[in-house]
């Protein structure tokens, strides 16, 4: 196996853990609105992910920079011909981040109202772009023979990608609801199993049709696979948040999005970013990668760095282990 394909797994291992991680964590802020009652119970939700939510983004930085570093023509034709939908999640990143740290500061109602609503839809415009650019990236866009994209924005909004938009926040909403009820105690435990429940369903429906569609028009016997793997693990999640076992269902709704990222990436090796005009001008692994030895210099980067952000990422996740519920949250205070 070559470095550049290396990097290609490296980069899709990125992404699902971004995915996976991130994606819990936009669920709950969208359930900031569909499951708490009161701000007691929003402060219950947002503590959930308090902790853990700056360092989740780390995996965007990361993958951004890996792909900038091993792939400069995949990222240059990807953050230029998607400049607006990612300059969007970008300003959602950037708000969603001050709202967590501001919406405290201050007692009065409006105040926090504000930057609530902030959270919410900070956590639901990502959730719901990233799956529009994904879909966007497997299907193919107007990439021409110097390797430009040369599309305009609207060009993005196609059936197609919009489905996977929707996959992807369905599916982040559905995680989040079992880490809530996977982290909660009480009476937001009991709504949040049934939330979830309902919000599986919705996803099972879009994501199999979103996938059979992938399958259909770029898949192979290894696509085939990882889709069979993420059906599974997403009716598993169903039905283990069903019966009340919470750390089942996340290990499962987790295997959804891996195997789900997993089958993307398959589609499109050995092209990073198809040409929907000639599949002469497809971006590749081979002519979009940097040199051999800019390669060669990141892997040796990468296996030191890599164990080091893993342990310390997993001991954060492991301090703050504990479920909480209203009982843990203090009179109002800022």
């Amino acid at each position: 196996m070559e470095l550049h394909d290396v990097w290609f797994v490296l980069i899709a291992v990125l992404w699902t853990g971004y995915f996976f991680l991130e994606g819990f964590d936009f669920g709950v802020g969208i359930l900031t609105k569909l499951l708490a009652r009161d701000r007691t119970e929003r402060r219950v939700l947002i503590n959930t992910i308090g902790p853990v939510w700056d360092g989740n983004e780390v995996w965007l930085l990361t993958a951004g920079g890996a792909t900038f570093a091993a792939f400069p023509e995949w990222y240059a034709t990807l953050f230029s011909g998607f400049y607006l939908p990612l300059l969007f999640i970008l300003i959602c990143l950037i708000i969603r981040g001050v709202a967590f740290e501001y919406r405290h500061k201050r007692p009065e109602d409006k105040w926090q109202t504000n930057w609530e609503h902030a959270i919410f839809w900070t956590s639901l415009i990502p959730a719901l772009l990233w799956g529009v650019a994904f879909g966007n990236i497997v299907r193919g866009v107007k990439i021409d023979q110097d390797m430009e994209y040369v599309g305009n924005f609207w060009d993005l909004l196609n059936p197609y990608a919009l489905l996977g938009g929707l996959v992807t926040l369905s599916l982040f909403t559905f995680h989040g609801a079992v880490f809530t009820a996977l982290k909660t105690v009480g009476d937001i435990r009991e709504r949040a199993r049934r939330l979830a429940l309902q919000l599986g369903l919705v996803t099972a429906v879009l994501a199999l049709v979103f996938l059979i569609w992938t399958q259909i028009d770029n898949g192979d016997g290894k696509s085939l696979i990882a889709m069979i793997v993420a059906a599974l693990a997403l009716v598993g999640a169903i039905g283990a948040i069903k019966v009340g076992r919470e750390g089942w269902s996340f290990a499962l709704s987790g295997i959804t999005i891996a195997a789900a990222v997993a089958m993307l990436f398959l589609t499109l090796f050995p092209n990073v970013m198809p040409s929907s005009l000639n599949e002469e001008w497809n971006l590749t692994v081979t002519n979009a990668s940097s040199s051999p030895y800019t390669l060669k210099i990141m892997t040796w980067c990468a296996a030191v760095a890599t164990p080091i952000v893993l342990l310390y990422q997993g001991w954060t996740y492991w301090v703050f282990r504990k479920r909480i519920g209203t009982q843990h949250i203090a009179a109002d205070s800022h």
